[in-house]
């Protein structure tokens, strides 16, 4: 059931939230949802009842936004590009990697998702976020990718190496981060044998960790937390 990133409405299906998105947050909404209504085709049951000029003030629109994202922004370096992100520099993330996008396409809950990286960093996702805390069985991939797009930061922890000391820490960092699209989720990794024994993650970036460093992971919130490609907001 997608749910209302902008009022937390819930609503039955994708077609009800883009019609909730065109009538009541026209002026909010962000690239991502801004063409996600401007596709939508009014003959496929939502009925959106745009005119032709509106369409093609949209079109125009989402032209200029690239325009100025590319040649301002300097496009394909931060969250709204799909080439790596730029990653500050600081002793404490020298061990961060950036990732080219590999989308961000919204799929049905439960459909098969083949990402190319594990744990995923950005592409094909549910059309509901997960809720940041403290878990001890891993979410839907889809559902976590959603969460990393909104701007969350997602910390992977290997439970076998799971210190007290660490597990502290986390779910105090869950329960501090609350805020919508500035949130902290920690989760158990979702492979048996892990790369490393915690795994910092944005939207397309990685930072692995073999033991828990409570300064490296404030480094990786302050650098990437409310910085998703959907709505950022710092």
């Amino acid at each position: 059931m997608p749910e209302c990133d902008y009022c937390g409405e819930s609503f039955a299906d994708e077609d009800a939230y883009l019609d909730h998105l065109a009538a009541g947050h026209e002026g909010e909404l962000g690239r991502i949802d801004r063409q996600r209504v401007a596709d939508r085709d009014p003959s496929d049951g939502g009925g959106l009842s745009l005119g032709p000029v509106v369409l093609v003030g949209l079109f125009v629109l989402a032209g200029g936004l690239v325009v100025w994202v590319t040649f301002f922004m300097g496009g394909s370096d931060g969250p709204s590009g799909d080439g790596p992100r730029e990653i500050p520099d600081d002793p404490l993330l020298a061990d961060a990697e950036s990732f080219p996008s590999e989308g961000a396409d919204h799929v049905s809950s439960g459909s098969d998702i083949d990402y190319e990286r594990i744990p995923p960093l950005s592409g094909p996702h549910y059309l509901q976020a997960a809720s940041p805390g403290f878990y001890e069985e891993t979410p839907a991939l889809g559902n976590l990718v959603h969460s990393l797009e909104h701007g969350y930061v997602v910390i992977y922890y290997d439970p076998g190496a799971l210190t007290p000391e660490a597990r502290a820490d986390l779910e105090n960092l869950t329960s501090t981060y609350t805020e919508r699209r500035q949130a902290v989720i920690a989760a158990p990794h979702p492979e048996n044998n892990p790369d490393a024994a915690y795994v910092l993650t944005a939207w397309q970036v990685r930072q692995d960790m073999d033991e828990y460093d409570p300064e490296t992971v404030r480094a990786f919130l302050d650098a990437f937390r409310g910085r998703g490609p959907e709505n950022p907001v710092r």
